[in-house]
């Protein structure tokens, strides 16, 4: 049954486009969940949604036109302040957070280019079907995206391992944290924006941290744990939008809810390995 799916080309473009934000997502979560930025994920995809909404708006024809700026600068701007006044920023992200929600909202209802506003949140915040309608171009854009991220990525590897672990030690030894930081920032924004018609806004920071956090569980060394992040999170990934066709549930939650079920497996494996 599942091979009569595979010669349609939306389903084939779903697939790699679902793996290939996934794979990015698990490889910074392992840096955002350790430096305990975690929650500038949620923020982000927030602030993505109300970017989103402007450019609906403005009935742009590429969204992205307005949305990857706007949360790239956002993202290079939180980990900015972030860096010094940590204790304040989880409060400026949670406000940002809700402001960005009932901004677009406030603006996708006065300024309705749709009949059904309401359908078109829902989708917007928890990913739609939108992923199985990608065109050939949305593909490319992906796989460019996602082929930088991974290269910036493997090439930085040890100075985004430095600046993981040890800002202080880094700038004392002639690495800028501080650049480092703003290069993470941006590769978040751009996962953040990619994944967005994957699972949406509301879910997105779910890719980032659960892959991580169940990785974590089970290895005690950093590349251990990217290594097995990367699997989990492109096994969840895959499976749940497997499912997710195969028994037309939401993309976006059942994509979370595969994350969710290896986060607990794993974290029962790692209290059985421990004793």
């Amino acid at each position: 049954m599942l091979g009569y799916y595979f010669q349609y080309n939306f389903v084939i473009y779903a697939l790699i486009v679902g793996v290939l934000v996934s794979l990015c997502a698990s490889l910074l979560g392992v840096t955002l969940v350790l430096k305990r930025y975690s929650f500038i994920g949620d923020g982000l995809s927030h602030v993505a949604f109300g970017a989103m909404a402007i450019a609906t708006v403005l009935k742009l024809s590429n969204i992205n036109i307005l949305v990857m700026p706007v949360t790239i600068v956002v993202a290079i701007l939180l980990l900015r302040t972030g860096s010094k006044t940590m204790l304040k920023g989880d409060a400026a992200i949670a406000m940002l957070s809700v402001t960005s929600l009932a901004f677009g909202y406030m603006l996708m209802n006065v300024f309705s280019t749709a009949s059904n506003v309401t359908g078109d949140v829902c989708s917007t915040l928890f990913g739609s079907t939108s992923i199985l309608t990608l065109d050939m171009e949305e593909v490319i854009l992906c796989i460019v995206l996602s082929v930088i991220v991974i290269a910036v990525y493997v090439f930085f590897y040890n100075k985004i391992f430095a600046v993981t672990f040890d800002e202080t030690f880094c700038n004392a030894t002639g690495v800028p944290a501080t650049r480092y930081n703003l290069l993470i920032a941006m590769i978040i924004a751009v996962i953040i924006v990619l994944g967005m018609n994957l699972v949406g806004s509301l879910l997105i920071s779910a890719l980032i941290v659960f892959p991580a956090l169940a990785a974590m569980r089970l290895s005690g060394t950093f590349k251990g744990v990217t290594i097995l992040s990367v699997v989990f999170s492109v096994v969840c990934a895959l499976s749940g939008m497997i499912f997710s066709i195969l028994y037309s549930t939401p993309a976006g939650a059942t994509i979370v809810t595969m994350d969710l079920i290896c986060f607990l497996i794993a974290l029962l494996v790692g209290k059985l390995i421990k004793k």
